[in-house]
């Protein structure tokens, strides 16, 4: 007579979820990335190939357009800030830094945390950097790049993570090691540079408190109106620029934008709404 198998119960365990909201304070410079106007366009419909003639009538770069283009801007006239990033950035830091981390790995901390929030409100007034770098065709051609470089910033992101499986200071603990050798934006440290770095910062962190409070939609709309230099290359780039443009006379577009940005009203910052510095729900 044939034995009847036998059968094992399946037990699982309850998943509980913690959420983490953290003060950020940049260490070094934020570069921020996002593709311009024009990449986007050419991407979505290709431009056809350019004659001699048309290369030299049009301008093939707008410093100054292209340093508005690349920052991410809220479209929310209510926000404390006039800047955010997407919330990626930071799930990708953490991930990152899991792979130098003994004990967890990068897909592991996918699963197991996650920025929460839909977009993150930078404070800090952006100015224009303009750096030499290479194409990516066979070449390597040089080309000058212009984008928004921000010299102090500060965000609040609130992570939410498996409490049962990965505890609160685990998570602050790989943030923080995020901020030293991940980075965000261009030119962070995985990338082999030192652009934006951070840290991890509680409410009564001075940084954090003066650049929330000086530098959010009011002084962030004034700067990239002025679309100031970062430093003496760029000025010297720019003003190069600026002085062939007017002994050439050519059209800039970004003049006509800047001149009515100029006389858009002062705004308000707007109160910050009140954050909790590595604190847990």
């Amino acid at each position: 007579m044939a034995k009847k198998a036998e059968t094992t119960a399946i037990e699982i365990q309850e998943i509980s979820m913690g959420r983490l909201r953290c003060n950020i304070v940049g260490t070094t410079p934020l570069l921020m990335h996002r593709f311009s106007a024009k990449a986007r366009r050419e991407l979505l419909m290709p431009k056809g190939p350019v004659n001699r003639a048309e290369k030299a009538a049009n301008l093939k770069h707008d410093p100054v357009s292209e340093f508005r283009e690349t920052i991410y801007l809220n479209r929310d006239d209510s926000t404390p800030s006039r800047v955010h990033l997407p919330a990626e950035t930071f799930s990708k830091a953490l991930a990152n830094a899991a792979l130098d981390i003994p004990g967890a790995s990068k897909s592991q901390m996918l699963r197991l945390t996650s920025v929460v929030s839909t977009q993150i409100n930078v404070f800090g007034v952006p100015k224009l950097h303009m750096a030499m770098v290479r194409s990516s065709d066979m070449a390597r051609t040089p080309d000058v790049r212009t984008r928004a470089i921000f010299p102090e910033w500060a965000c609040t992101i609130e992570v939410s993570f498996v409490s049962s499986l990965i505890k609160e200071k685990q998570v602050i603990n790989l943030l923080a090691a995020a901020g030293i050798i991940v980075g965000i934006g261009d030119g962070r440290p995985q990338k082999g540079m030192s652009y934006g770095k951070f840290r991890v910062a509680d409410d009564r962190d001075e940084d954090f408190i003066r650049i929330v409070k000086t530098q959010g939609r009011a002084a962030q709309i004034k700067g990239i109106a002025d679309a100031a230099a970062y430093d003496a290359e760029t000025e010297e780039l720019l003003t190069w620029f600026q002085t062939e443009v007017k002994a050439r006379e050519k059209i800039v577009p970004s003049d006509d934008v800047s001149a009515e940005m100029k006389k858009l009203p002062a705004l308000k910052a707007g109160k910050a709404s009140k954050t909790n510095g590595a604190t847990a729900n």
